[in-house]
């Protein structure tokens, strides 16, 4: 299931042979080894006006080396740029001059992250030009190169940002590449351990017994929570092995029957003291051109997608099972924004999920400050994917700005950020995982 061209052009004589025909050379990608430093080198921070000091000592804060002068020859982990005071288009004139001289030294897997502020209907003047950092982030994301990725928060005052920022930096936001993500005033809850923000959580992934799933639970669990892992009753071996590795629990749980809202209340009221995250991972996939197209097809995709998401939403949120401050986490799709070829009824459900989120968002607000959002994935490398036609499998992974494929942990990094407490002031929005895939994204 590996990358094997992946792995060759990183080997010595692959990458010599690469270089001399021209063939694409993806970079090895820095994801996240408990104990390695957040950034591979130091950081320079600029600013339109001056820097505010208050973000260099939070970027400080990280464990991150922030430079204030430099000098020829430096390197730099990662690029940080204040954006928020952007109200003209001539302002957009600082970012040109602060990236265009240190981009070539950005080092192999770096980070861009710019910060700016949401357009707000109140000034046109203001509004474009916060609108085009989004133009920017996104077109840089496209020039980087050795795995480097860039990145837009765009922040409200009083915003917590020190979570947000961890993340981006960090080898966990691996396979995240130039999206825009909000950051509103919310209950922001710093960990007492960032190495361990979870702890104390109990978290729920449904279609845990395999791929992507397996992977969520185990991330969450690395990060402290006590994980109860559910999928059908005939892939109870496979998830029996996933709740012993992660030192979980095992629910039998078919999302899409009509009383399994009941059963998951029954079984949260007699078993747990409540439940603080709940990550909607169950889907399956059907497909077929339209004009070909079975109900039961249909109807099965649907019911499991989407439907179930929204009534187990709805039963918790009349429940007092869903604990105050809590997280729910959806799997979208980036099909849901792009579509996809003999998948209708899938991208119905994944566009649907993020409707879902947008939607529900105050609702989960008013249930004791808590959040609901979701994570769209690109190309992933799991077991499904590994089944497809060879050529078809090798175009797919190149098609991202990182050309590769992601792999199940990168989904999972970014639900356990969704899910901490500090993602408090995120709210109904969708992070895609897609290494900036370049149809649709």
């Amino acid at each position: 299931m590996g990358d094997r061209y992946l792995n060759l052009v990183n080997s010595p004589v692959g990458s010599a042979v690469a270089s001399r025909v021209g063939l694409p050379k993806p970079a090895v990608l820095r994801r996240y080894v408990e104990g390695e430093p957040i950034l591979p080198g130091p950081v320079r921070i600029g600013a339109v006006g001056k820097v505010d000091p208050a973000l260099s000592k939070l970027v400080s804060a990280t464990g991150a080396d922030v430079r204030t002068t430099e000098a020829d020859g430096d390197r730099w982990g990662a690029l940080i740029f204040d954006a928020t005071a952007v109200s003209s288009p001539a302002d957009l004139a600082a970012l040109r001059d602060f990236f265009s001289g240190r981009l070539r030294s950005l080092m192999s897997c770096g980070r861009v992250l710019v910060l700016g502020r949401a357009a707000d209907g109140a000034d046109i003047t203001v509004d474009a030009s916060r609108q085009a950092l989004d133009g920017i982030v996104r077109s840089l994301g496209k020039e980087l190169q050795r795995g480097s990725t860039a990145n837009l928060l765009l922040v409200e005052d009083n915003a917590s940002l020190e979570t947000a920022v961890r993340f981006f930096l960090s080898g966990k936001s691996a396979y995240v590449d130039g999206q825009p993500l909000r950051l509103v005033t919310g209950v922001a809850v710093a960990p007492a351990d960032w190495d361990k923000p979870l702890a104390g959580k109990t978290a729920l992934v449904t279609g845990a017994a395999r791929g992507i799933g397996a992977a969520i639970a185990g991330v969450l669990a690395r990060d402290g929570a006590k994980v109860i892992v559910a999928d059908l009753q005939q892939a109870g071996e496979a998830l029996a092995k996933v709740a012993n590795r992660i030192g979980g629990t095992a629910l039998h749980l078919d999302v899409a029957a009509p009383n399994a809202p009941e059963k998951l209340l029954a079984y949260l009221e007699s078993q747990t003291d409540g439940l603080d995250i709940l990550v909607h991972n169950a889907g399956i996939t059907r497909d077929k051109l339209l004009a070909n197209m079975k109900p039961e097809n249909w109807d099965s995709v649907i019911a499991v997608n989407l439907q179930s998401q929204l009534s187990i939403n709805a039963a918790l949120l009349s429940s007092k099972s869903l604990n105050d401050q809590s997280r729910v986490v959806c799997l979208s799709s980036t099909t849901g924004f792009s579509g996809n070829r003999g998948q209708t009824n899938y991208g119905a459900t994944k566009a649907g999920v993020i409707g879902l989120v947008r939607s529900s968002a105050s609702a989960f607000a008013a249930h004791g400050n808590s959040t609901i959002n979701a994570v769209a994935p690109g190309f992933i490398d799991t077991e499904m994917t590994a089944k497809m036609p060879l050529a078809t499998r090798e175009v797919a992974r190149r098609l991202s700005s990182l050309q590769q494929a992601g792999l199940p942990v990168d989904v999972a990094e970014a639900i356990s950020f969704l899910s901490s407490p500090g993602a408090g002031g995120i709210n109904g929005q969708t992070l895609r995982v897609c290494g900036q895939n370049l149809v649709g994204a």
